[in-house]
């Protein structure tokens, strides 16, 4: 018998010491759990009625099968693992459904009915016939031309002449409606100084051809870009462990931040990196999130304050968080995040902050020194942990030019790619494009140059001082309601008497180019150095005080114009529709299909409908009130 047993455990290599050592562990680990279990229950009994179990199983498969005949016991075995293999597999779809997404509960449950909804035949033809509709009607008018103007879709026969040039280029820069140069634009031209415009296209000539890809060649861009870089964080008072980059934008940057927090996500173990941002949170993580795979749980701001909800994010922090955002400040209401709190946070669960300062980059740095206190929001906060912040907004750069900054190489190296098995040599690049153009970094650098710290600092003061009188001034508009508490360059309102989109739509017929809200309803305006010229702000705040007034009279009037379309938007729930006619935008955007004009046929209207009130004496007002309706129909356009 002994013999027969040192056979097996040589058969199954079963060395002797493994035994023991396996019989002292089952024996402590019975020990250890024994003691636990009821007074009703040991272990033994467990064994013993799981044995009892199977053999129950075991009688009740007998019983259902008595009588039958070998291919029918058979086929009901296929049949019924069949039915439970479809049955796991859609268990494992809802569990994924419900548990497993990058999108909320609520969001699915909604996209889920109307895509139902949808399904209906008759609804399904009714919505698309009416989507088409949209779409056609926003290919016609999205972009109008003079009737004058062409499309040029094939290279010319022969080369332009330089005069012939020009005079084209000089038509294509005239074309349009709005005249940023007069302040009425908001954001969109940071600075547009003649002299600044003159030396920075001066520098960018020089630099022209010039390519960083090449460094080797053009050792002057190099440098160049590695001083700008340096720059920025030292105004955010990084030391020297920091580190960055340039991008070609705000948007690259914030992607290659959170590329940079997945691969090190991915690095640590990781497999599904999430990342958790406000409501308020810039669009460009949306699609960071969408490009890079990484689930984005978005949080709700505080509904007065407009800064992220910090009890909301804590709850959302889970193993998988590789990131949270906070903006200085955010786009929509030009509100700072507690960026203080975030950075402990972040500490305290040992995952990223990046602060998103695109916006504000060149500004938040030196509101001190302007004379406007402002909370810790760089890299003096220990757990701050990345910055985003854009040249070519208030750094008055050329657009095209933005700054990602880091606390660590460590970090920073995941956002770079490469490939040492190319073909064409070890291929290595810090940033989405390979090549990118030399004149912009070299404006760049040149626009830092030409301003310097007290440069900054001046425009800082001015532009946050207007941003304080237009704050100042529309909140004694009566029916006018200001959105949180603006720290930096942005005024949001909205109106608690009357549909803000009419205002907007006022505004646009008075030359006024402002950024539209939702989510609540409202709109904003970007305080820039062109609204520091003398009269600007004045002008704005009166032509808004005036529009308000009218309104004041008949609140519960129709919304008409581009402001329809904006409280429409906002109105529909299905928000795949709205995808839809974005995508419709951006198709029409890249047409080159000619459409008649309507500008000719409109502009005879109005000159017919105010000859028609001057020949009846009804004065001046009534003549501005047709064109107001008029131009609401080009604004739609």
């Amino acid at each position: 018998m002994k013999r027969h047993f040192d056979e097996e455990k040589k058969f199954f290599g079963i060395d002797i010491m493994a035994s023991e050592a396996f019989s002292n562990a089952w024996e402590g680990f019975l020990e250890i759990v024994e003691p636990h279990l009821p007074e009703y229950l040991h272990w033994n009994e467990i064994c013993w009625k799981f044995v009892l179990y199977l053999a129950e199983v075991r009688l009740l498969i007998h019983r259902n099968t008595r009588g039958m005949e070998h291919w029918e016991i058979v086929t009901n075995t296929v049949m019924y693992s069949f039915a439970v293999f479809i049955g796991l597999l859609l268990l494992k779809w809802f569990i994924r459904w419900l548990f497993f997404n990058d999108k909320s509960l609520k969001t699915r449950i909604v996209e889920t009915f109307f895509a139902v909804v949808k399904k209906i035949p008759y609804l399904s033809g009714k919505i698309k016939s009416e989507i088409d509709k949209s779409l056609t009607e926003m290919s016609k008018t999205a972009f109008p031309m003079p009737d004058d103007m062409h499309y040029r879709t094939k290279l010319p026969d022969k080369p332009l002449t330089e005069d012939q040039l020009d005079k084209e280029v000089d038509c294509l820069l005239s074309f349009g409606k709005y005249k940023w140069d007069d302040g009425h634009v908001s954001g969109t031209v940071y600075h547009g100084g003649q002299d600044l415009t003159r030396t920075l296209t001066k520098v960018y000539g020089k630099f022209a051809w010039s390519n960083p890809l090449h460094a080797d060649i053009f050792p002057g861009v190099r440098k160049m870009e590695a001083e700008v870089v340096r720059m920025c964080i030292n105004m955010f008072n990084g030391d020297e462990n920091c580190c960055g980059t340039m991008t070609i934008g705000g948007t690259e940057s914030i992607i290659l931040a959170c590329k940079a927090y997945r691969d090190r996500g991915y690095a640590n173990g990781i497999a599904r990196p999430e990342m958790i941002c406000s409501d308020t949170a810039h669009a460009a993580f949306n699609k960071a999130a969408h490009y890079f795979n990484i689930k984005l749980v978005q949080v709700p701001s505080d509904k007065k304050t407009f800064k992220v909800d910090l009890k909301a994010l804590k709850r959302a922090i889970n193993r998988n968080t590789v990131l949270i955002v906070g903006s200085c400040p955010h786009y929509p209401h030009g509100i700072i995040d507690p960026i203080e709190e975030m950075s402990k946070i972040a500490i305290k669960y040992r995952i990223g902050l990046h602060v998103d300062s695109c916006l504000g980059g060149f500004l938040v740095p030196f509101m001190e020194k302007a004379g406007f206190k402002l909370p810790l929001f760089d890299f003096r906060l220990p757990g701050v942990s990345s910055i985003s912040a854009d040249t070519h907004k208030y750094g008055f750069a050329p657009k095209g030019s933005s700054v990602i900054m880091y606390n660590s190489k460590e970090l920073r190296k995941y956002q770079f790619h490469c490939a040492p098995n190319w073909t064409g040599g070890i291929y290595a690049s810090a940033t989405i494009p390979g090549s990118r153009p030399g004149g912009i970094i070299a404006a760049t650098w040149a626009a830092l140059m030409l301003h310097g710290e007290q440069g900054y600092v001046d425009c800082t003061r001015k532009i946050v001082k207007t941003r304080q009188f237009i704050e100042r001034e529309l909140r004694k508009i009566k029916g006018l309601v200001v959105y949180g508490e603006p720290e930096v360059s942005i005024v949001a309102f909205s109106s608690n008497k009357f549909d803000i989109f009419r205002l907007s739509t006022a505004l646009v017929e008075k030359g006024w180019n402002l950024n539209p809200l939702q989510f609540p309803a409202g709109m904003h305006i970007c305080c820039t150095m062109q609204h520091t010229h003398p009269g600007v702000a004045e002008r704005f705040v009166k032509d808004v005080a005036d529009e308000v007034a009218i309104l004041m009279k008949d609140p519960s009037g129709p919304t008409t114009g581009v402001g329809a379309l904006y409280g429409m938007a906002q109105s529909i729930p299905d928000r795949s529709i709205i995808n839809q006619l974005a995508i419709g935008y951006l198709d029409a955007y890249y047409s080159t299909v000619k459409l008649p004009s309507q500008q000719a046929e409109e502009a005879k209207v109005v000159e017919d409908g105010t000859k028609k009130e001057e020949a009846k004496g009804t004065g001046t007002r009534n003549g501005s009130i047709r064109k107001r309706g008029v131009k609401t129909g080009n604004a739609k356009h």
